[in-house]
């Protein structure tokens, strides 16, 4: 009888230290940071030596930041130059219609393996269930522009016609990616989208008959803010961060934050970067 109660005991020990120890386990176990959209998602430079891709991007500088407390916490970077929300949710566009990160051979073959970057991001949240801590996402930008039969750049914003075509394909095409990734991730994964700085206020500043440049920037913000309200994901105002509402003080954060005003690039520099993240970081719920 005794060794019997000794041999229940010790099951009994073993089981409560197998349950500490997976909690243990389940507090240390790996989580995933899930960054999605276009060249401010991969984190991207291109001052005057063609595209590079820094590590102090605004997803990695979150991510460092988002470490502290989860150590644990790895960053998985999707976000590619040039995407927008058509290629986005459908693969490689005609340039002369919308940009895209390439060719579809570039897509499938050194991009994303499962066509397109949604069907990717999809793929792993799905793999990952329960393990995804966070998604962030920034699309949109890239749908305002597209290249001339010459190969030359046109962006919407200065075109005659204006942009509330393209503005009106972007709120459709955001609504089916949201819907899509919340699908995949579940009801409990933060999704934060954001809205972007308008890197022509220094054009509008120096120029008032241009104010209708910066208006139609403005209008693809507001855009952007309803459709990820309407499917009930947080935005990080990085619109607001830069100043959006006083131009001359947006200006001057676009030509001290990207390299807009030394090399004509309209991505961040390490500062713009930060300045991103911390944004994000406060729209995180």
């Amino acid at each position: 009888m005794m060794k019997l109660r000794l041999s229940i005991l010790a099951t009994l020990v073993a089981s409560l230290l197998l349950a500490v120890g997976a909690r243990a386990d389940d507090g240390l176990a790996t989580r995933y940071y899930v960054s999605l959209g276009d060249s401010l998602a991969a984190g991207t430079n291109a001052t005057g030596v063609g595209i590079v891709f820094t590590d102090m991007g605004y997803a990695d500088q979150l991510h460092a930041a988002l470490a502290v407390e989860d150590p644990k916490l790895e960053l998985v970077k999707l976000g590619c130059p040039g995407e927008s929300t058509a290629s986005m949710r459908f693969g490689s566009q005609p340039p002369t219609t919308v940009l895209s990160c390439g060719t579809p051979a570039y897509y499938k073959n050194a991009l994303y393996p499962k066509g397109t970057q949604l069907a990717e991001a999809i793929g792993f949240l799905r793999a990952h269930k329960g393990k995804v801590a966070l998604v962030t996402i920034d699309i949109g930008a890239n749908d305002l522009a597209r290249l001339d039969v010459q190969g030359n750049l046109v962006l919407c914003e200065f075109e005659p016609s204006g942009c509330t075509a393209q503005i009106a394909a972007v709120a459709e095409n955001l609504t089916a990616i949201l819907a899509e990734l919340r699908a995949a991730a579940g009801p409990d994964v933060p999704i934060v989208g954001m809205t972007y700085y308008d890197v022509f206020a220094r054009v509008c500043v120096s120029d008032p008959l241009l104010l209708f440049v910066c208006s139609r920037v403005d209008a693809g913000n507001e855009a952007l803010v309803d459709t990820y309200a309407a499917a009930g994901v947080p935005v990080a105002d990085v619109a607001g961060a830069f100043g959006d509402d006083d131009l001359s003080r947006e200006a001057d954060h676009v030509c001290a934050w990207t390299w807009f005003c030394s090399d004509g690039d309209s991505h961040p520099n390490t500062t713009g970067y930060g300045v991103i993240a911390q944004a994000f970081e406060a729209a995180i719920p």
